[in-house]
């Protein structure tokens, strides 16, 4: 046998060996490593049986595959099987004594690689200091809870424009909060889900993007100095009424300079005044492409 082959084969019988001897030890842990993880298991159970039970059924226990990981959020329960205050282990109840940086810091030791979550740290939820069960809950095997409905038990001034006569189909389900801003921030202002307002906009009103051969300068700049984006009493979102819109900017020599205002708008007279024009002839019975056009004066007539 050449030396070359009696070699390989020593090689061959020392990886075994090794393999062997790494089998075997993992065969013959000590028992209490064992006992350790099931005590965990059961003293989790005896006190927090409801808890323990969703979270079987959670997203988060299909990933652990059913393993027993109340640690990996929750922090050692050595000292807590002992003493249950709620300072001896991580709690995330509302009264757990601990900072939202705090608890975060838990979701992200393994959510950190998530590229939704990238632009956390400019997000303004994270300047805020919200925490991630402030929206999430964790335990549950599926929320039940509209998206909105989460949103809006902070943001309640958005609830309201939301159920105002002319809204975006929010609480229909047609349109999520999600849809329109990243709650896990990003570089735009309000967390939007596009580079600015217009863009975002866009998305969803193509046709409003032109080009045209007349563009309408404030729909170039902003679409929210017409529009409000959740909500309005006034009709198609606008932030007033139309007329008063209009007027806002629009003050031509051509047409009569005078405000459309209460004063004169239901003054009650025959004549051919200011106040014919406030009701049922406003600026859209001759301008209808307000966005932009290829008529001249920008939007005379289609």
């Amino acid at each position: 046998m050449s030396k070359f082959v009696s070699g390989i084969l020593r090689w061959s019988n020392c990886c075994a060996m090794l393999l062997l001897g790494g089998s075997l030890l993992g065969l013959y842990a000590p028992p209490s490593v064992f006992a350790a993880e099931a005590e965990r298991g059961t003293s989790c159970l005896s006190c927090h049986e409801q808890a323990v039970l969703s979270f079987n059924a959670s997203f988060h226990s299909k990933i652990w595959k059913g393993e027993n990981d109340c640690q990996a959020c929750h922090g050692s329960t050595d000292q807590h099987i002992g003493d249950q205050s709620k300072t001896t282990i991580i709690s995330f109840s509302k009264n757990g004594g601990r900072t939202a940086e705090e608890l975060n810091k838990q979701c992200l030791g393994c959510h950190t690689q998530s590229a939704n979550l990238a632009l956390w740290d400019m997000g303004a939820h994270k300047k805020n200091d919200v925490a991630c069960i402030s929206c999430h809950d964790i335990h549950q095997p599926r929320s039940t809870v509209k998206q909105p409905d989460v949103c809006f038990s902070c943001h309640k001034d958005i609830r309201s424009d939301a159920n105002k006569i002319s809204h975006h189909p929010i609480i229909e389900g047609k349109v999520k909060c999600s849809d329109c801003h990243n709650t896990h921030g990003t570089q735009a202002k309000h967390m939007l889900n596009a580079e600015n307002t217009n863009q975002l906009c866009y998305k969803c009103h193509a046709d409003k993007r032109g080009p045209n051969i007349w563009e309408h300068p404030p729909v170039e700049e902003n679409c929210l100095i017409c529009h409000s984006p959740h909500g309005s009493r006034h009709e198609s979102l606008l932030v007033e009424k139309v007329v008063n819109l209009c007027q806002d900017c629009h003050d031509d020599s051509s047409h009569h300079g005078a405000a459309y205002d209460t004063s004169t708008a239901f003054a009650g007279s025959a004549a051919v005044s200011v106040k014919d024009r406030f009701v049922a002839r406003a600026c859209l019975e001759c301008h209808h492409d307000i966005h932009g056009s290829a008529s001249f004066r920008r939007s005379l007539s289609r």
